[in-house]
């Protein structure tokens, strides 16, 4: 920290500059929980994360099929019981292409799939319009390919780390946490992250894992909530450190 200064003196524009920061990336933050709660946390049709999820999501739950699996699962509510019963039927059948169209399978995947598993969509999903992706999709449920977890690995070590480094450089800044316990909550995150994508791909090769992915993403959350607090307290509630002040105009 720059002598003198501290997150009760730095002046209402820097205040404002840094409490406006905090509370988007909190906001966003938010939303990056509640996309996990819909996505991985529905991996076992179930509502809410679990250790069961973890292991559905990187390791699969290989006493079935991926696309059998996720109608079950994050997929459920995606389509009408009838239409992913029809899915389910033809997949256990042996997913012939054969019989993709002439069972009906091809229409319900048009009706409820392809606005989202499709090129134009844009999403960054399998495309469905294409028979190899769905077949490819009907053998046994391995979990997360490795190009999926090369691409997301890579884009949350990128993007997470910038996060956490303007998060971390304005906690740097408050007056009154003892210079051990910023350091540790400052790397905190950082180690956590680490630990979080490391065991992505233990649990890929080995269930036992995922409780790794659970405490790493606790740390991040625990480090984020303590140095949020702690820095907007200081700079609109505590008192004033008059001993440097920065001219505010």
């Amino acid at each position: 920290m720059i002598k003198g200064y501290n997150l009760t003196n730095i002046g209402t524009p820097l205040k404002v500059l840094f409490t406006s920061y905090l509370c988007v990336v909190a906001v966003g933050y938010m939303m990056a929980f509640t996309q996990i709660l819909f996505t991985h946390g529905m991996a076992d049709g179930k509502f809410g994360l679990s250790v069961d999820d973890i292991v559905y999501s990187y390791y699969g739950d290989r006493t079935g099929t991926l696309i059998e699996n996720k109608l079950n699962g994050s997929m459920k509510d995606m389509a009408e019981d009838h239409d992913r019963l029809e899915i389910i039927k033809w997949v256990r059948e042996g997913a012939e292409e054969s019989t993709f169209e002439s069972s009906g399978v091809k229409m319900v995947f048009e009706n409820n799939c392809l606005a989202c598993h499709s090129s134009e969509a844009g999403m960054g999903l399998p495309d469905f319009s294409q028979f190899e992706n769905i077949k490819e999709r009907a053998d046994q449920d391995t979990g997360a390919s490795f190009s999926s977890l090369t691409r997301v690995s890579h884009i949350h070590l990128f993007g997470i780390s910038f996060i956490f480094f303007f998060v971390g450089a304005i906690f740097v800044f408050a007056k009154n946490v003892p210079i051990w316990l910023k350091s540790l909550v400052i790397a905190m995150p950082f180690v956590s992250q680490i630990m979080d994508i490391a065991s992505w791909w233990l649990t890929k090769f080995d269930p036992m894992f995922a409780w790794l992915v659970l405490i790493g993403g606790s740390g991040m959350g625990a480090a984020f909530a303590f140095m949020w607090v702690v820095s907007v307290y200081e700079m609109w509630l505590s008192k004033r450190d008059d001993s440097s002040v920065i001219d505010e105009h």
